[in-house]
């Protein structure tokens, strides 16, 4: 069940006028890959969870996190793009397109909690 009320986590999945933005929390050098779900930062702030094989080293993780999202959102690698947070575990991704479209791809990729 949703929390509501000015406590409740912000989900921050928005639409933007390039696309959407989608805060993620990652995990590098996991054993695979993976969208493990959501989690709720210190602040609040509800992120993807994403597990990736790769080490964070050289850009490796997130072109991991790229290619496991453009997977699992059915989306081109090239549509995707990590927009803030490269060289931090909590990343915010950008799918670039329209954003309707682009939502109802990510609650199909998303697995039920």
């Amino acid at each position: 069940m949703p929390e509501n009320g000015p406590h409740a986590p912000s989900t921050r999945i928005s639409g933007s006028p390039a696309g959407v933005l989608v805060p993620v929390r990652v995990t590098p050098k996991a054993r695979v890959n993976a969208i493990d779900g959501a989690v709720t930062d210190a602040d609040g702030t509800k992120r993807l969870k994403l597990s990736v094989t790769a080490a964070p080293a050289d850009g490796r993780a997130n072109g991991a996190v790229i290619a496991l999202l453009a997977k699992a959102w059915k989306l081109p690698k090239s549509s995707l793009s990590i927009a803030a947070g490269g060289r931090s575990r909590a990343k915010t991704v950008l799918a670039v397109g329209e954003p309707k479209a682009i939502l109802e791809r990510i609650r199909q990729g998303i697995p039920a909690s």
